[in-house]
């Protein structure tokens, strides 16, 4: 299913595999054996394709638009990657807005991505509960619960979890692009 999403995300953008792979700097057999179900994507990755095809990641995940303003606990939209320490949930109805939101949790020892990633637009996080590491180009913060830290997103950043908790996490992101 997310294969099928970004071969018809690149199609409607009249993208070859080759235009993909060049965009995003993965290697056009990559994104084939993603396209056909064959090899999952790392965060990284699929951040990068979701760059290069001009959509958040959230696009691939999401089922359809929704037109209430209300996201129950039960309807959120879940990112969840193979092997990853790292889960999201859509806390917005969906990518159709000015802004987005979602819920992160980071277990022990795990990171967001495998490579400080920057993206267009500024960054809101507030730390629900455990503790933060958030790398911001050159710059390490270290965030506890009920800590906020506001960036811009265009400045590589990655975020890890150096302590012995799960980490959970708010993230408002304009315009959206996770």
């Amino acid at each position: 299913m997310l294969g099928e999403k970004i071969r018809l995300k690149r199609i409607e953008k009249a993208m070859s595999l080759k235009d993909l792979a060049e965009a995003s700097g993965l290697t056009s057999g990559f994104i084939s054996q993603i396209e056909r179900d064959l090899a999952e994507p790392s965060i990284t990755s699929l951040r990068k394709i979701a760059e290069a095809l001009e959509v958040a990641v959230f696009h691939f995940f999401i089922e359809e638009m929704n037109e209430n303003p209300v996201v129950r606990k039960h309807e959120r939209q879940p990112i969840q990657f193979p092997g990853s320490k790292v889960s999201y949930e859509l806390l917005s109805p969906d990518l159709n807005r000015q802004m987005e939101t979602f819920l992160g949790k980071l277990k022990p020892g795990g990171v967001t991505c495998d490579e400080p990633m920057a993206h267009a637009g500024e960054e809101v996080i507030f730390v629900l509960e455990g503790e933060m590491l958030i790398r911001i180009g050159n710059t390490t913060y270290n965030l506890s619960e009920g800590d906020t830290i506001y960036y811009y997103a265009s400045i590589p950043h990655q975020i890890e979890n150096p302590g012995k908790d799960l980490l959970s996490f708010i993230s408002t992101i304009t315009p959206p692009r996770f």
